[in-house]
């Protein structure tokens, strides 16, 4: 069997990509997002969710690139003077190898994002991070740890390919490598605690869009199991590049999403479209 999840990160950011998740919903394959706890659309977003009782939603945890649920005063070491968090990945992990993140502040961070998700009223089906963060060593280990108390049974694990979409240099293969050693170590430690994950991850994680060419290719190219495919769809760039100071192509994502060819391509391979509900259902 081959099952495609198709996941939108940044649910909760911005009205435009709420507005593109309940698109992708209604006129796509889109069947998961995940919510950013901190995300300044986070209500509108939980309202699209409690619409579309198909669409598993699960966490976005955020420790970079976005806004702290508690107050900036509690989580010293993981905002800026500003009470934000670290601008990117980069900033984050090169604080975090120099000893100046505090492990009990992401913890607690983590927690209250969790809490404030579960309190909006919403099942979750999974967890992931923005920009990966979750599969740092020890950052994952909490992250498995909040997931398993609250019941949540799956998590993302992203082994992503090395060659994908433009080559970007040396410095970009091993960046990829780094990242996928991390997450075939997370996916063992959360096998070891009965949570599931993807056998499979795609979706260019160096900033490119998914195209409706790139996924009709990853269909094409489907191995047994379930693959994750990662996507960021938006509705309208000029708004939201600027808004997410991100050069990335939402509305190209979006238009894959809801392309009828990509559906046609799934239902004539016998792809199941599905969420993360579909890797523990039979429980």
């Amino acid at each position: 069997m081959k099952r495609l999840i198709v996941n939108a990160d940044d649910f909760g950011r911005h009205e435009l990509i709420n507005a593109a998740v309940e698109r992708g919903v209604t006129a796509g394959c889109l069947r998961s997002a995940t919510l950013m706890p901190g995300g300044k659309a986070f209500d509108s977003a939980v309202a699209v969710a409690k619409r579309h009782t198909e669409l598993g939603v699960g966490i976005h945890f955020t420790l970079v690139n976005g806004y702290p649920v508690l107050p900036p005063a509690e989580i010293p070491s993981l905002v800026t003077e500003q009470g934000v968090f670290y601008d990117d990945h980069t900033a984050f992990v090169k604080r975090y190898i120099m000893g100046k993140v505090n492990l009990e502040e992401v913890r607690a961070e983590l927690a209250a994002q969790l809490q404030k998700l579960e309190q909006a009223g919403l099942s979750l089906t999974h967890a992931d991070s923005h920009q990966h963060m979750h599969t740092l060593p020890g950052i994952i280990d909490i992250v498995l740890e909040l997931a398993q108390a609250a019941g949540i049974k799956a998590v993302r694990t992203p082994r992503t390919p090395l060659f994908c979409g433009a080559f970007g240099g040396v410095g970009q293969l091993i960046g990829r490598l780094g990242l996928g050693t991390l997450a075939q170590l997370a996916a063992g430690k959360a096998r070891r605690r009965g949570l599931a994950t993807p056998e499979h991850f795609a979706g260019i994680v160096a900033g490119e869009a998914v195209s409706e060419t790139y996924l009709m290719e990853i269909i094409r190219q489907l191995q047994p199991g379930t693959t994750e495919v990662m996507m960021h769809p938006g509705t309208d760039n000029a708004v939201l590049i600027p808004a997410c100071g991100w050069d990335h192509d939402f509305e190209a994502e979006l238009a894959a999403i809801v392309s009828p060819a990509v559906r046609e391509l799934a239902a004539a391979g016998a792809v199941e479209i599905t969420d993360f509900r579909a890797l523990y259902a039979a429980e």
